[in-house]
């Protein structure tokens, strides 16, 4: 397991470092080690200009200034850089200010979809933030929205234990699934759609058969809370269980597949989805809140206590990485280019390179947990607790270092 050392700049600094004799504060966070603390000073800068018009205290030295991009250098003993990114614009009016907004999505067609703590779901452009629909018909809180690959069907799932299907140019519910016994908090979506994955805080996974809105299979004594889910396609070379029964008629894709439960006991665990059988069991240091798969082999997952993980699911002997973020807990995993996307409680959001080391970090939340990420073609998009979804422009992150 390693801990790097950190830097940590003012939430605003773009705003902050724009104006001729304006300042900014900056901190070099060292695992065991006093913060050491500084200020940035501007003569000002254009959001065209690459010109370094801004300095820093004794030990930080800006490499690069500009509207869109700040990159840190920390000389001391374990020199390190970052890079600073803000959003290009903030949408601010699609939920309502201090409203947290809990899980979004988006799609390559300029669609989005999010949902917040007031019990609100909408359908938003990515361009200008303009809300098309309100999914009417949740009771209680949406912890899971999703769009189906054709990017016009939309999954939702929350506290009220339903899933149910929506059109998203009409805002009309097609289906609702009935059959957790506790409240949904992910889901998958299979193929094209004709089935459906779901998990929960009743501890089960269940397979879903969109047109009949029945449950197909229940996957129980996963080891209670169930706090995220995540599905693929393996190699043909993957053992992935046997089914002891022929397959329901109803299932649709689900023969090779394996889906990874984020379990709040602390395991991240994988599940044949045509065999029922868990054929991957590996522990963690604490509380598994999400899971993702960047490859058809390989997955990531964080945890309560802020571990990041990336395991081979081929050899889960050991994992490929094991590193400690001080950064509180990690909330969300997105896989990103040839690396991948952390968001965590104390409000920032890190992108990772190919070797899933931290140079970068999406900026603009002030110590708010970012609760989602999402991604289409051109940006990034976040979901926080201050009421706000962020969008920031896609980094080549090997390329920023």
């Amino acid at each position: 397991m390693t801990e790097s050392p950190r830097i940590i700049v003012q939430s605003d600094w773009e705003e902050a470092l724009r104006g001729s004799n304006s300042s900014a504060w900056v901190s070099y966070r060292r695992p065991g080690d006093a913060a050491v603390h500084g200020e940035l000073h501007s003569r000002g800068f254009s959001n065209t200009s690459s010109d370094a018009c801004v300095s820093g205290s004794p030990g930080f030295t800006v490499d690069k200034a500009s509207g869109q991009e700040l990159r840190i250098s920390y000389s001391g003993a374990s020199a390190c850089t970052y890079t600073f990114t803000p959003p290009t614009v903030a949408f601010s009016t699609v939920h309502k200010p201090k409203t947290k907004v809990q899980c979004l999505d988006v799609t390559a067609g300029g669609l989005a979809v999010s949902s917040d703590s007031q019990c609100k779901t909408y359908v938003w452009t990515t361009g200008v933030g303009e809300v098309r629909r309100e999914l009417v018909g949740h009771h209680g809180d949406v912890y899971t929205c999703r769009f189906f690959p054709s990017g016009v069907v939309i999954l939702t799932g929350g506290s009220d234990m339903r899933l149910k299907i929506w059109a998203a140019e009409t805002g009309q519910c097609a289906a609702t699934l009935v059959g957790h016994t506790a409240g949904i908090l992910d889901s998958a979506v299979v193929d094209r759609g004709r089935n459906v994955v779901s998990c929960g805080r009743d501890g089960t996974i269940r397979l879903w058969d969109c047109g009949s809105q029945s449950c197909i299979r229940t996957f129980t004594d996963i080891g209670g809370i169930v706090n995220s889910c995540a599905l693929q396609d393996t190699p043909p070379d993957i053992a992935l269980g046997i089914p002891h029964n022929p397959p329901s008629e109803k299932e649709c894709g689900t023969e090779g597949k394996l889906v990874l439960a984020a379990c709040e006991n602390g395991h991240l665990r994988g599940y044949g989805l045509a065999s029922k059988e868990c054929v991957l069991d590996v522990g963690c240091e604490s509380a598994v809140n999400c899971v993702s798969w960047l490859s058809d082999v390989r997955v990531v997952c964080g945890t309560e206590d802020g571990h990041f993980y990336s395991w081979d699911i081929r050899n889960t002997n050991h994992p490929m990485h094991h590193h400690k973020y001080n950064r509180g807990s990690i909330l969300s995993c997105m896989p990103y280019r040839a690396g991948a996307v952390l968001s965590t409680s104390d409000g920032s959001c890190c992108l990772l390179d190919q070797n899933l080391s931290c140079n970068v970090e999406l900026t603009g939340s002030d110590c708010d947990p970012v609760y989602g990420v999402a991604q289409d073609n051109r940006y990034v998009y976040t979901a926080c607790r201050d009421g706000i979804i962020r969008k920031y422009r896609n980094i080549d992150v090997a390329a920023s270092h």
